[in-house]
């Protein structure tokens, strides 16, 4: 079977949009990862067809080893599958990705100079980045005079620089690593490198003036890859093509940028009715994603475990579980968001589709790994705001805070090297993953009663960073709810909050 390009596509006869090779090249970006290829290319690739954009991307390898052998000999093109629940209906759906026009390895010199031409070019719009939580750090090693410079940073320091020198307008820089202010991050490295390299002031000031650095938030879950051989073989042959790139990411998908108003007319994205916008800041959507999203799954699953589920859309199911999990969002969480409701609860909503992905069997146990630092995070958070705004307790949430308590302490069989060994109600061995310290704590509490074991974990400063057994009738609630728990088992104990 051949290898898909645009000579074998046609013959296939796809009759969907395709953008034609000779496009000029308006982003350039740093990473060929799946994620990218399903997340930013899907984005630029419907804004050509759906707002006429006619823009190409140029994919720069970030490290050493890449796609950019494949990526070219496909000529840019794969096939990426939309998956999941939408209004509760089943969504497969299939386009290939046109948008982007070639792969370079920066650690070939040729390419280098290639990336560093693309870089000067009147074309340019923007340059998008996915290089990893750790890409985004600064490398005193690095230098201008290497080629190329050791770190995405110095890389992206030297493009602008050649950028400057050419007398070409400044570039908005999309940044969608996973850290906070990404965006902002990056422009402090960029102009820490300006500064060891003793490049002039001019250009200091043309990335502060004349360069966008945009903080983002990026939301899609996106697997990537396809692990049954026969489905890809099967895909392949329907598609009648060979795609080495081939991509999966899920139905759902946003991009919150941050920046000035005019930024949204600029980009292609609101013309083409996509759900990509421009906000004046990210960490309030950061925060309902935190809140609701992760936190729906830290709140729900570990009861839901003990009840004897085992993947999440089964919970979707069970009208108890679910029930539970809606009170956490639509009654304690939504309340005390800094976003309009209605929009809070069409992100909830939709993380009911999200979670009901009917080609993904997410594991309950693969949530529960490092629950004590998720809670912390996701979901206690919310119950402490809830409890300053309201002057009670959230139910729900204390009733989650319970169960994260049961799992790490029921029947507790063994303390292994990694690990602890438990055992459910349902008489089957679980292992319980933490950092070494919280399992070593739950361990010596193994014999503790419920109220006892309550007062310890919540008096955890190590886990909390407060002392929880201060706020007012907390200690005594999640007490009672973990006793319920044990003598009537975590389905009925979620039951009793609805």
């Amino acid at each position: 079977m051949s290898l898909l390009n645009y000579r074998v596509l046609e013959k296939s006869n796809y009759q969907g949009y395709i953008l034609k090779p000779g496009a000029p090249v308006k982003v350039l970006q740093f990473g060929e990862g799946n994620f990218l290829r399903a997340f930013v290319d899907y984005w630029f690739d419907m804004a050509n067809e759906k707002a006429g954009y006619n823009g190409k991307v140029a994919v720069v390898q970030p490290i050493a080893q890449g796609l950019t052998q494949q990526i070219n000999q496909q000529e840019g093109l794969y096939t990426l599958y939309l998956r999941g629940s939408e209004k509760g209906q089943k969504v497969d759906r299939k386009r290939v990705i046109s948008a982007i026009d070639a792969c370079y390895n920066p650690y070939n010199v040729e390419d280098w100079l290639k990336v560093k031409v693309i870089a000067c070019s009147d074309d340019l719009e923007y340059i998008a980045s996915n290089t990893t939580e750790a890409g985004i750090a600064y490398d005193p090693q690095a230098s201008l005079d290497q080629a190329p410079p050791a770190s995405f940073p110095a890389k992206l320091t030297a493009l602008l620089y050649e950028r400057y020198k050419a007398g070409k307008k400044g570039l908005t820089i999309l940044s969608c690593e996973l850290i906070d202010n990404n965006g902002r991050e990056l422009e402090k490295i960029v102009q820490k490198h300006i500064e060891d390299w003793h490049l002039e002031t001019g250009f200091a000031r043309w990335i502060e003036k004349e360069n966008l650095f945009c903080s983002t938030l990026v939301d899609r879950i996106v697997p990537g890859r396809i692990r049954d051989q026969r489905e890809v073989d099967e895909l392949n042959q329907i598609n009648g093509y060979e795609d080495q790139l081939l991509d999966v990411g899920e139905v759902f998908g946003v991009w919150y940028i941050e920046g000035p108003a005019e930024l949204e007319d600029r980009l292609p994205f609101k013309r083409a009715g996509l759900n990509v916008h421009v906000v004046e800041q990210v960490a309030p959507y950061k925060k309902r994603k935190v809140r609701i999203l992760n936190g729906a799954h830290t709140g729900f699953v570990l009861g839901a475990y003990l009840a004897g589920e085992n993947i999440v859309r089964d919970c979707m199911e069970d009208e108890v579980i679910h029930g539970f999990m809606n009170k956490i969002l639509y009654d304690e969480v939504i309340p005390i968001l800094p976003l309009d409701r209605e929009d809070c609860e069409n992100f909830a909503a939709a993380v009911t589709d999200r979670f009901n992905n009917p080609f993904v069997d997410h594991q309950l146990l693969s949530i529960s790994l490092n629950s004590t630092s998720k809670w912390k995070a996701r979901d206690l958070p919310s119950l402490l705001e809830y409890q300053e705004k309201f002057g009670k307790l959230p139910q729900a949430l204390c009733m989650g805070f319970a169960a994260y308590i049961a799992f790490f302490s029921n029947d507790l069989k063994e303390r292994t090297a990694d690990a602890i060994l438990a055992r459910r109600p349902a008489g089957d061995d679980y292992q319980i993953q933490d950092d070494d310290w919280v399992l070593d704590f739950y361990w010596e509490h193994r014999k503790d009663d419920a109220a006892t074991l309550t007062a310890a974990a919540l008096g955890n400063e190590k886990m909390w960073d407060q002392n929880l057994n201060a706020v007012p009738g907390l200690t005594e609630q999640v007490s009672r709810d973990l006793e319920l728990i044990r003598e009537q088992g975590a389905r009925e104990a979620y039951a009793s909050v609805l």
